[in-house]
C-alpha cells in the first residue's frame, strides 16, 4: 500500500471532521475521496499532505510513518482548486520552481520542465505568464509543477471545481490519460459522482467524517453498502420498500404478474435517447428509465395503465430507510 490511514480523528471545535477513519490507498492507483460538502474528504487529504494534523491516529506513506512529518518531508505533490501561481514568473519558471529551490542542475531542470510541459500539452506556452492561460491550462500547469519534484503521492483537492462543465469533462479525461502515463499514486477529492465514477480506480465514500464504503466504481454502483452510498452514487427510486436504480425497473402493459406493481403513467420526460417515465402506484411515484426503442415498443403515454417490476437480474437491492 502507498498510504495507510489508521484510526484518524480530527475535530474543529465541537465539529467532528473525521471520526476514527482508516483507509488503505494502493500504490500507483487513482483514488477518489467522494462525498458531500463538509463530509471530511478535504480534511483527510490535508492530513495526508501534512497541512493539517490529526488529533489521534497515524499516517504512513510508502511505509514511512509520516504522522508528525512536515509537508516538505512527505514527498507529496499538492494541487488546490484555486491554484496560486507565481504571477510574475513564466509557465516554465512556475513548473521549475520546486526544482530550483532544491538546487538541481540547470540542465536537469530544463530537461525536466520541457518533458513535463510536453506531458501536459503546454510546451508552446512555456514563455507566457499564468494570466495569459485559460483556467484549464492553469490547472494543467499546476499539475506539471506538482509532478516536477517526482512526488511519491499526488494529492488533488477539487482540482477542476472552479471550471465550467465542458472544461471539467475535458480535464478529467486528460487526468485519466496522464495518470496512465505517469502511474504516480494519486488521491483526488471531489463531490462530483460522475467525475469519481469516470476517472477513479477506487472510490472512498466519506460522509459526516466516516468512511461509508471503499471499492471500485462498479462495486459501489452495483453493490452499495447502504442507502447513503446508493443515493449518492446515482439516481434511485423506491418501489415498495426497496431502493433501486431507475434503469433496473421494467415496465409492462397488460396482464399483471406476481412480481409487478400496478400504476398509472403521470409524466414522460425525454432526455436525449433516454426516456424517464414517472408512474404513480397510489402511495408512491416511481421513476423508470427506458431507452427510446423500449419506450416506443410499449406504446404508452401519460395516463396509461402499466405494471412495474424489478428486473430479475438485479444482483442486490438495498432496503429503503424507514
Amino acid at each position: 500500500m502507498s498510504i495507510e490511514i489508521k484510526n484518524v480523528n480530527k475535530r474543529f471545535g465541537d465539529f467532528v471532521a473525521l471520526d476514527n477513519v482508516s483507509v488503505s490507498i494502493p500504490s500507483g492507483q487513482l483514488t477518489a475521496l467522494l462525498g458531500p460538502s463538509g463530509g471530511g474528504k478535504s480534511t483527510l487529504l490535508r492530513i495526508i499532505a501534512g497541512l493539517e494534523s490529526a488529533e489521534s491516529g497515524t499516517v504512513e506513506i510508502e511505509g514511512l510513518n509520516a504522522t508528525k512529518l512536515p509537508p516538505q518531508k512527505r514527498n507529496v505533490g499538492f494541487v488546490f482548486q484555486h491554484y496560486a501561481a507565481f504571477k510574475h514568473l513564466s509557465v516554465a519558471r512556475n513548473v521549475a520552481f520546486g526544482l530550483e529551490i532544491r538546487k538541481r542542475p540547470k540542465d536537469e531542470i530544463r530537461e525536466r520542465v520541457n518533458e513535463l510541459l510536453d506531458l501536459v500539452h503546454l510546451r508552446q506556452f512555456a514563455d507566457r505568464l499564468p494570466s495569459q492561460l485559460s483556467g484549464g491550462q492553469r490547472q494543467r500547469m499546476a499539475l506539471a509543477r506538482a509532478l516536477a519534484v517526482q512526488p511519491t503521492v499526488l494529492l488533488l483537492d477539487e482540482p477542476f471545481g472552479a471550471l465550467d462543465a465542458k472544461v471539467r469533462k475535458e480535464l478529467r479525461d486528460w487526468l485519466r490519460r496522464l495518470h496512465d502515463e505517469v502511474h504516480v499514486t494519486t488521491v483526488f477529492v471531489t463531490h462530483d459522482q460522475e467525475e469519481a465514477l469516470e476517472v477513479a480506480d477506487e472510490i472512498v465514500v466519506i460522509n459526516e467524517g466516516r468512511v461509508e464504503q471503499i471499492g471500485s466504481p462498479d462495486e459501489l454502483y452495483d453493490q452499495p453498502a447502504n442507502d447513503f452510498v446508493m443515493k449518492f452514487l446515482g439516481p434511485v427510486t423506491q418501489l415498495g420498500d426497496r431502493l433501486v436504480r431507475p434503469h433496473d425497473l421494467h415496465l409492462q402493459v397488460g396482464e399483471r404478474d406476481a412480481e409487478a406493481v400496478s400504476g398509472r403513467v403521470t409524466r414522460v420526460t425525454r432526455i436525449g435517447f433516454e426516456i424517464r417515465v414517472e408512474v404513480s402506484t397510489g402511495d408512491q411515484v416511481v421513476t423508470v428509465t427506458l431507452n427510446r426503442n423500449e419506450f416506443l415498443s410499449l406504446g404508452i403515454g401519460t395516463g396509461a395503465e402499466v405494471q412495474v417490476r424489478v428486473a430479475p437480474d438485479v444482483p442486490a437491492v438495498v432496503r429503503a430507510a424507514a
